[in-house]
């Protein structure tokens, strides 16, 4: 489980594609700090888990499932990612509760720059709008954030000095795909009351 709050910006420096998955290879001098084979590491929100450690390196085997659901298909060597290690007990849950299971991709529309934050406009799937709703968490590549207005095909989210600066989310472009994550509690909630009308 993690919580959402990028720990750092990391960069990917191999991608060894293969049959029916990849190996993608990732520096992050933080996440490695403590790493070791088959911990967690959330890269742009989706839970991978590690392969092997070498420095400020590390690898991870990624299945054509999340090949297919994610937009990590589309990292290449020179990319940065944020990067998340799994959250410990005794920690401070500072986001939302994320599980690293992107749910679908959506695409960033618009940026509105403020004095002192930027509105982004994404796009929102069909299948995922009946789960998110404004002043609700969902994660954005990872980021877990707060909507500040939702459509039936789009999304925004306001986005402080410290997330512009310390995730990949100040540097995506219009038209740049990105990583969803909604809310856990309201589809359980969903699926529960779902059974009670039943």
């Amino acid at each position: 489980m993690f919580t959402g709050i990028v720990e750092e910006l990391g960069e990917v420096v191999g991608v060894e594609p293969q049959s029916d998955a990849a190996r993608l290879s990732v520096r992050g001098a933080v996440v490695t700090g403590d790493a070791r084979h088959g911990d967690s590491i959330a890269v742009n929100g989706v839970c991978l888990t590690v392969a092997d450690v070498e420095g400020d390196v590390f690898t991870a085997d990624v299945m054509k499932e999340t090949l297919d659901r994610s937009s990590l298909g589309v990292l290449r060597p020179g990319s940065r990612v944020n990067l998340e290690r799994a959250v410990r007990a005794d920690q401070r849950l500072g986001g939302h509760i994320v599980q690293g299971h992107v749910d679908g991709t959506g695409v960033v529309l618009s940026r509105e720059p403020g004095e002192h934050w930027e509105v982004v406009r994404l796009s929102l799937p069909e299948a995922l709008n009946r789960y998110v709703v404004q002043k609700g968490s969902i994660a954005v590549d990872g980021v877990s954030l707060t909507v500040v207005g939702v459509d039936t095909d789009a999304f925004a989210v306001s986005l402080i000095p410290t997330t512009l600066d310390l995730t990949t989310l100040g540097r995506k472009q219009p038209g740049d795909p990105v990583n969803l994550e909604v809310d856990i509690i309201a589809k359980y909630v969903e699926k529960l009351t779902a059974g009670a009308r039943a």
